[in-house]
């Protein structure tokens, strides 16, 4: 599950060697803040254009796809059956890219908020998608299985990825479904109330 994560100016300066764009701060405006589904908020994705050296850009986009009959925001997909959902078999299909956050939140049974980020890294890129709608393009993130560092608050957790598997998530097809099956790097928990419980 990923329900809210945080974006910071200073991450464009971390991504923006992935996609060689000189523009991108004037494309994005000022942006520091949390993101929750609905928001609008850079996403990595292939150039429009798709030339010979299939680039990538920073582009805005709106995320969650409208819910089954108009209601609600359908804001994340399960990766072990992405494939099987015809809301999302062709956007994942055609449409890959990849949301750079600083860092995201999760909740656990007892309501508390934990924040989740990469040791060493300021920038984690969480494996997403997105489809063509009336009122722009919508982004959904990919969730996974949770790995030792998230199971102790939630089942669940966005598939992250590396650096270096952007450009091959968003562009080489052949390697989706390996990707869609790796297990996320360890990532560091930090709680600024936790519960103490007696037993």
């Amino acid at each position: 599950m990923c329900g809210r994560y945080h974006f910071s100016m200073e991450l464009l300066d971390e991504i923006r060697d992935l996609t060689e764009q000189r523009d991108w701060k004037l494309e994005l405006g000022v942006l520091d803040r949390d993101i929750r589904p609905g928001d609008t908020a850079p996403v990595i994705a292939a150039a429009a254009d798709e030339g010979p050296d299939n680039r990538l850009c920073i582009c805005r986009q709106k995320w969650g796809y409208p819910g089954p009959g108009g209601k609600g925001l359908v804001f994340n997909a399960r990766s072990e059956s992405v494939f099987e959902k015809r809301m999302f078999r062709d956007s994942v299909r055609l449409r890959r890219a990849a949301v750079p956050v600083s860092w995201f939140y999760e909740w656990n049974g007892n309501k508390e908020k934990f924040t989740f980020t990469r040791a060493g890294s300021r920038v984690l890129f969480l494996a997403g998608f997105y489809g063509r709608y009336e009122d722009g393009d919508r982004f959904v993130i990919l969730t996974t299985q949770a790995n030792a560092s998230m199971a102790p608050v939630h089942s669940r957790m966005p598939l992250v990825l590396e650096k270096e598997q952007v450009r091959e998530w968003i562009l080489d097809s052949g390697k989706t479904k390996e990707l869609l099956g790796q297990e996320p790097p360890q990532l560091e928990r930090d709680c600024e109330y936790e519960q103490q419980t007696l037993f």
